[in-house]
């Protein structure tokens, strides 16, 4: 069975930065549009950024310049670099893979946390 396995996540101060990074154990994402998601206490889940397999990486608009999603197929990792963090950026940050319909190819990992002091 495929599990995702999100990493990276720790406290930071406003205007620093994390690398969070999320393999995908027994299965490969060369072939899959990969996204990162967050979930701030009490919010539903959201969408952060997605990197498609080919084509351009999007991002939600409050990261937007600040985010940058990488793929690295050798390593079979999706890193997400986050930088100029912000409290509001806190939150629990997992990866998934988006099909049609609003589903998701795997169950959700665990995640991981981040949490941005002011």
């Amino acid at each position: 069975q495929v599990q995702l396995v999100e990493s990276g996540g720790g406290l930071v101060q406003a205007g620093g930065s994390l690398r969070l990074s999320c393999a995908a154990s027994g299965s490969t994402f060369s072939s899959n549009n990969i996204a990162w998601y967050r979930q701030a206490p009490g919010n539903q889940r959201e969408f952060v950024a997605i990197i498609p397999n080919g084509g351009h990486s999007a991002y939600a608009d409050s990261v937007k310049g600040r985010f940058i999603i990488s793929r690295d197929s050798a390593k079979n990792t999706v890193s997400l670099q986050m930088n100029s963090l912000k409290p509001e950026d806190t939150g629990v940050y997992y990866c998934n893979v988006p099909i049609s319909g609003g589903r998701f190819a795997l169950s959700w990992g665990q995640g991981t946390q981040v949490t941005v002091s002011s």
